[in-house]
């Protein structure tokens, strides 16, 4: 956690990723900045009453909305969900049940912080599946599958000890990898019942396969493999042995409900044109209604407890080309009651988005090509050809912002990637005379780059 960074440094952090839109890197790093300003007031009854300034993001496809969102979150190991608010509108009046938005969130969280809780007790594990590789090199047999004998050293045989220990030495040295054993391994038996994919029905479906797993509890089976593959599950049964579910699910819930942030995309199309009656635009203001007590703070019952959603942090985006923010129902509004509007990328900015990033679209197709032994080398005459061509065809073509990199890079080195035998083992220089004999044919045919570009 880097709860002690300043908005400065985070919108510096931010910037390792992404380029320009400094406005909405500035707004989401003081949201940031107040919810730790928030945990640290401590037992202050006034703690309860500060809720997170929520903020619409507005802007063409493809200018960095979504990865602002997920970096800032990846910054503060944060728990993170992103929605497509049209996925509501699809079935019915109203459409699915917005509230899952909430229960991805808590399987997320839940997710992050088994995760962390299996990196603290692995070692441990790993020493309990030692020793039980060890009693069954010894007796033969796995009957302490589940527990794990925790006898006194001195209650046991000076010969036995001194057996193990050999036994010890060679597993730690890699030397019974290959030699069989007999293991029993855990499996759940009875039918398995599945639910047919139904919007909305996913808090059914768990329900139901926890009330299988109760009714069909699992089953010993025997198994004789390689220790090399004993040991791998040998540790997965001792790490669920030694995991407090309860406590992770606590944690859990705790870190959803105070570090949570969840990703209204598309919320422009949701946004009623002030039409009255039937049809689209009702259904549209029914999913708006539906996410207004999640956005005001309300609570959610999931499978795993109740989360109040009071402190979670929403962000919202949209492009609003043919809809306006005051088209969203007045109370939505005033819950995200910070905007910031995203430009458009210009040359220099797909220059940028090529060459600075830590995980820069050059530096992503070096790594894939090393693995061909081909060197690839972008020159600054190549970036900037490509990027005056994709500023060309975003202004031709339908805007789609940095994306169209991805189209370009790609027609770009298909030859290399194609036909990697040719190149293998040498030097490949990108310059703009390259990208210019690859790009020629298809930027002239305006029917093509359509497609292509």
């Amino acid at each position: 956690m880097i709860e002690g960074l300043t908005p400065k440094e985070i919108v510096k952090k931010l910037d390792e990723f992404i380029i320009s839109q400094e406005e909405a890197k500035k707004s989401v790093a003081i949201a940031l900045r107040n919810r730790s300003r928030r945990m640290s007031l401590g037992d202050d009854p006034i703690k309860e009453e500060i809720h997170p300034k929520n903020i619409i993001m507005m802007g063409p496809t493809g200018v960095g909305k979504t990865e602002i969102a997920r970096r800032l979150a990846k910054l503060v190991n944060a728990p993170f969900v992103k929605v497509e608010a049209t996925k509501y509108t699809e079935v019915g009046y109203v459409g699915r049940d917005v509230e899952s938005m909430v229960r991805d969130l808590v399987s997320v969280s839940i997710k992050m912080v088994r995760e962390e809780h299996e990196i603290k007790i692995r070692e441990k594990a790993e020493k309990r599946a030692e020793d039980r590789i060890l009693d069954i090199l010894l007796s033969g047999s796995d009957e302490s599958a589940v527990e794990v004998k925790d006898k006194k050293t001195d209650e046991k045989p000076k010969e036995e000890e001194a057996v193990k220990e050999i036994f010890r030495k060679k597993l730690k040295q890699g030397m019974l990898e290959d030699r069989e054993i007999e293991i029993k391994t855990s499996h759940k038996s009875g039918p398995v019942m599945q639910i047919m994919a139904v919007p909305g029905m996913e808090e059914m479906e768990n329900q139901m396969q926890n009330l299988l797993g109760d009714m069909f509890p699992k089953k010993k089976a025997r198994k004789k493999i390689t220790i090399a593959e004993a040991r791998k599950i040998i540790i997965e049964e001792e790490v669920e042995n030694l995991l407090d579910f309860e406590k992770i699910k606590e944690e859990a819930i705790r870190r959803a409900e105070e570090s949570g942030i969840i990703f209204i995309d598309e919320i422009d199309k949701i946004a009623s044109r002030s039409s009255k009656g039937s049809g689209p635009d009702v259904s549209r203001e029914g999913v708006q209604r539906d996410i207004l007590p999640l956005v005001e703070g309300s609570t959610v019952n999931t499978r795993h407890g109740t989360v109040k959603t009071d402190h979670v942090l929403f962000l919202a985006a949209g492009a609003f080309h043919t809809a306006e923010i005051s088209d969203l129902i007045p109370e939505l509004q005033g819950r995200f009651p910070l905007r910031v509007e995203l430009k458009s990328l210009t040359k220099d900015n797909f220059y940028s988005i090529l060459h600075n990033p830590k995980n820069a679209l050059t530096k992503q197709y070096q790594a894939l090509m090393s693995t061909e032994g081909i060197v690839l080398e972008f020159t600054s005459d190549g970036l900037k050809e490509i990027s005056e061509i994709a500023d060309y065809m975003n202004s031709k073509h339908e805007n789609i912002g940095a994306r169209r990199l991805h189209t370009i890079m790609e027609k770009v080195l298909e030859e290399i990637s194609f036909y990697p035998e040719k190149y293998k083992n040498k030097e490949v220089k990108i310059d703009s005379k390259y990208v210019q004999k690859q790009l020629k044919d298809i930027v002239k045919d305006q029917d093509l780059s359509k497609y292509i570009l």
